[in-house]
């Protein structure tokens, strides 16, 4: 046997399973990784729909023969639609606002006339409860205007909310003034305000 050979075998193999070892801790730490946090925000946002009427044109109101002659004519309700109107956060009230037709003739109409229409305008689809107004001017069209508003939302909502006018009725059951008539409804869709 050859002694200061087997040494020699026996000296090399100590530097191989260095070599290897130090591979391994050189494959370990090739690669890292790193998290970055991604952040963003949505605002608090409703929207109505455009609605399907800019108009509501009644007519001629007062009636033009038979007994009610220069009274309120029987006025079929209208509707308009304002489709696709959506809160995207929960606790979104609708509301509606009436103001009386109002006679453009200026002055106080003597006794017995009147230059004001009132009517109902209610505004449904939104939530359980509708938000209702009904206005309620004076004979010469003062105080035209009421609000109401509806039950909440509890959730966030897209919805066709529609809003009816009707049982239109002049004060006193008056004669009407000739001229043009104007009112107007405000429909709000928003958060429940805050009481005060």
């Amino acid at each position: 046997m050859n002694f200061r050979k087997y040494l020699g075998s026996v000296a090399v193999l100590p530097l191989i399973v260095c070599a290897a070892s130090a591979q391994a801790q050189d494959a370990a730490s090739d690669s890292d990784s790193a998290q970055v946090a991604v952040t963003g925000s949505v605002a608090r946002l409703c929207i109505l729909g455009e609605p399907s009427q800019a108009v509501v044109d009644l007519g001629q109101m007062a009636q033009t023969s038979g007994t009610n002659v220069g009274r309120i004519a029987a006025l079929s309700a209208q509707t308009v639609s304002l489709p696709a109107s959506f809160c995207n956060f929960a606790g979104s009230v609708v509301s509606v606002s009436a103001s009386a037709l109002v006679g453009n003739s200026g002055g106080t109409p003597p006794a017995g006339f009147a230059k004001a229409v009132n009517y109902t305008a209610t505004a449904s689809g939104w939530a359980t409860q509708d938000a209702t107004a009904t206005s309620d001017a004076s004979a010469d069209g003062a105080n035209p205007e009421q609000s109401g508003a509806g039950g909440t939302q509890p959730d966030p909502k897209q919805a066709d909310i529609d809003v009816q006018l009707a049982n239109y009725t002049v004060p006193g059951n008056a004669l009407l003034v000739a001229g043009a008539y104007t009112g107007l409804v405000t429909v709000t869709l928003g958060p429940v305000p805050i009481a005060e």
